[in-house]
């Protein structure tokens, strides 16, 4: 046990995106919270696309963990094995537990520090700024929310969008996906559908790129943004490997617990919940375990069940626009943007984190 912890009491999150920060910061009066993490901060990750274009916007949407966490223990080195007691990172660090909070999300390769990634979006402004054409691969949320901020922030540049499957943003219905293609092609984007690039046909000095259906793109940067694969794959040498299914997510019950266990629980796109994978989502997940966790340690019995809810869809085009898509509705123009586009829920997730919405 770690020095000072309470038996009974200790929780730690694996995880600190979206879920896994709300989860931690609204344990650590009630716990002894540890955060264990490959990276020192929190991003808003879906305010990401306005930072590139705008590099000041990065310091509201980058928070160090320690600036929320303020009661609980920040580890900074990825978790790589789970026993029914324990959880081991790279760093040689053993941390005990009596409830575990899995909330990894997804692969990605982060900058470790919070200086080094208000860099990176300072070094990819001006990669654009620099540049007369942008290519832009991928058609989901991320590659349609790049291109809406580059047209409306840099409306001189030859914007090239491309998707390999049939229509934009796939994961909506046709109507909301037409209606950001129309809004796209109004600002002179280029969307071209049913194709991928060869990344590797450009070379230094020569900036064309090759599509598969035989077209030539000119372009002077890229940008990838294709959806990044689920980072359970090391969860299968641990205690946890008979918790995934074929797709790789965590099988959890109503209560948001792993299948199998009685005090382990997972939240975030790494559940196995039929619904889409998305940042509020990811909180009402962290709401429900929160709530849980606590019953738990105070020897309750009345647990709370995670129902999902009718799903809602918000992709920003830009500073003023968005296409909203709603259970019975989809619309486009400024009137659901101002539910978004403007400040990108940046203040309310910051203030749900105990923070001030406007300062960094």
């Amino acid at each position: 046990m770690e020095p000072g912890s309470r038996k009974g009491n200790r929780v730690v999150v694996i995880g600190g995106g979206i879920a896994g920060s709300l989860a931690a910061k609204l344990l650590q009066s009630d716990a002894d919270v540890t955060l264990i993490d490959p990276k020192e901060y929190f991003e808003i990750t879906w305010a990401s696309l306005r930072s590139m274009v705008e590099p000041k916007f990065a310091e509201r949407t980058v928070i160090n963990h320690k600036t929320y966490l303020k009661h609980g223990r920040v580890v900074t080195s990825p978790a790589i094995n789970i026993t029914n007691s324990d959880v081991m990172t790279e760093d040689g660090s053993v941390i005990g537990y009596d409830y575990l909070v899995i909330a990894i999300g997804h692969t990605d390769l982060f900058p470790k520090t919070r200086q080094e990634k208000l860099s990176h979006y300072q070094a990819e402004y001006k990669k654009i700024k620099s540049s007369e054409s942008v290519l832009v691969v991928g058609g989901g949320p991320s590659g349609v929310e790049l291109a809406a901020e580059i047209a409306v922030d840099f409306p001189e540049k030859k914007v090239t969008l491309v998707h390999k499957g049939p229509r934009l943003l796939e994961f909506v219905g046709q109507k909301a996906a037409d209606k950001a293609s129309d809004w796209l092609e109004s600002k002179k984007v280029e969307v071209i559908l049913n194709q991928s690039v060869d990344l590797s046909s450009a070379s230094d000095g020569n900036k064309t790129y090759w599509t598969s259906g035989g077209e030539t793109i000119h372009a002077d940067c890229h940008f990838l943004c294709v959806g990044k694969p689920l980072s359970s794959h090391w969860l299968n040498g641990t205690v946890l490997r008979d918790s995934l299914d074929g797709k790789g997510r965590v099988m959890v019950d109503e209560y948001l617990r792993i299948r199998g266990q009685s005090n382990v629980f997972a939240i975030g796109d790494i559940t196995n919940i039929p619904e889409m994978k998305q940042g509020y989502i990811a909180e009402s997940h962290a709401n429900v375990v929160v709530k849980n966790i606590k019953v738990m340690m105070s020897g309750g019995k009345k647990m709370s069940t995670y129902k999902p809810g009718s799903e809602m869809a918000i992709v920003s085009l830009g500073r003023k626009d968005s296409v909203a898509q709603f259970p019975f509705m989809t619309v486009i123009g400024c009137l659901p943007g101002l539910i978004k586009s403007k400040d990108l829920f940046v203040g309310k997730t910051r203030k749900s984190r105990g923070l001030d919405p406007k300062l960094v």
